[in-house]
């Protein structure tokens, strides 16, 4: 039966739109499992000809998704191939991106790092105004975004802002993020999910060919050359994965909070990391 083995991921389908909620407690981390399950969900929605307009969302209120599992980069190798290859969080951006029909994210909690990056690959993105944050603090703990941030931040708001989110490493509210044109809006929270439910059954309504040429058209212009930014921009990302400098970090991150439920909240561990030398 379609969509019934998966563990990180409840389903909803309502006149041809897919609400997909992820639940993989407690912060939504995109971790091997859930890397694995979104790979998996993308292929299996992109050929679903019932489903016109993906709705992704969260089932925890205060996470959409934390950030990539930083395990990752314990296990990383520490000689980097010359041969550049696409990463796996890419990869499931870009098939969301480009398949033949609508995503939209739908934001209530946290969307740092690989959760953020995520939600730039989709359709459009909107979020609930006290309660949504998006934010990069990959160069906090000496990594390079390795999702397509440093590639579709640009795009979106320009080379200047892509840079203060980066190497800032602050958060935004969903305000600023409007502001900035990072996401198409802010909403009050109790008016997102009417808007969001409202837009989605509007847009399955229309021919679904229509919407699948429409979105083709649009990439041309918005996203030449894609392809070769992101391999430039996984390659960047494997380089500092395999630095000394980027291992011990990561592992001093663990230790004083992330990928913990409070350390999380809102990213205290990152004043407790040890000054850079």
């Amino acid at each position: 039966m379609p969509y019934s083995d998966y563990k990180c991921f409840q389903f909803e389908f309502d006149s041809g739109v897919a609400f997909v909620s992820i639940n993989h407690p407690p912060i939504n981390l995109l971790d091997e499992v859930l890397s694995l399950e979104f790979d998996k969900l993308g292929r299996e929605l992109e050929v679903d000809d019932s489903v016109r307009v993906v709705v992704l969302q969260s089932a925890l209120p205060d996470f959409f998704i934390a950030h990539s599992g930083l395990g990752r980069v314990g296990a990383a190798p520490k000689v980097v191939s010359h041969t550049r290859s696409f990463r796996l969080t890419q990869m499931i951006g870009e098939r969301f991106r480009s398949m033949p029909k609508a995503t939209i994210a739908k934001i209530e909690g946290r969307a740092r790092g690989g959760g953020s990056e995520i939600a730039l690959a989709l359709d459009m993105c909107f979020a609930a105004v006290g309660k949504a944050v998006f934010g990069h603090p990959e160069v906090a703990v000496g990594l390079v975004p390795g999702g397509g941030a440093t590639q579709r931040l640009p795009r979106l708001i320009g080379r200047g802002r892509a840079l203060e989110v980066l190497l800032g490493c602050n958060d935004l509210s969903a305000e600023q993020a409007e502001r900035y044109g990072y996401i198409n809006r802010a909403l009050p929270a109790d008016e997102l999910t009417l808007f969001v439910e409202q837009l989605a059954h509007r847009i399955a309504s229309f021919p679904p060919h229509t919407i699948a040429h429409a979105k083709a058209a649009v990439d041309i212009g918005a996203f030449h050359s894609l392809a070769e930014g992101l391999l430039v921009e996984a390659h960047e990302s494997d380089l500092s994965v395999a630095s000394e400098v980027t291992q011990a970090r990561v592992a001093d991150a663990l230790k004083v909070g992330a990928e913990t439920y409070e350390g999380e909240l809102e990213m205290a561990f990152l004043s407790r990391l040890s000054p850079i030398r």
